[in-house]
């Protein structure tokens, strides 16, 4: 093997884990997201548990892991989507009055967040 091939093996295999960490291949949007803390029954057939990391998404199938950060305070959680919405237009996520909490904007009620759904087969 050439001597200028193996080293390029050798530093990729190196660095691989720091470049490559599973968020190079990350979905993210930004937008805005309010909670909400009613109901029995989610969409997919849980029971709501208002102080669990949960969320409701339109689309994202249910058991996505996504972290979610609020821009304003930078406060970051994981949370599982296991319901559908949310149901007001201009809006991209619900999340449960716990997750609420944790990012802190549950006394504004909406707040600008990032959404990151990571692909896990990417990271070593």
């Amino acid at each position: 093997m050439k001597p200028i091939l193996r080293a390029a093996l050798v530093s990729a295999a190196l660095f691989a884990p720091v470049l490559f960490d599973g968020a190079a291949h990350a979905q993210s949007w930004t937008g805005k997201a309010s909670f909400y803390s009613h109901g029995t029954r989610t969409a997919s057939g849980s029971r709501f548990q208002p102080s669990a990391l949960t969320a409701a998404h339109r689309s994202l199938p249910f058991g996505t892991v996504l972290r979610v950060t609020n821009l304003a305070n930078q406060r970051s959680i994981m949370v599982t989507v296991n319901d559908r919405g949310p149901f007001v237009r201009g809006r991209i996520l619900d999340v449960s009055s716990g997750a609420a909490d944790a990012l802190g904007f549950r006394g504004a009620g909406v707040a600008q967040v990032r959404i990151e759904k990571l692909d896990r087969s990417a990271s070593l």
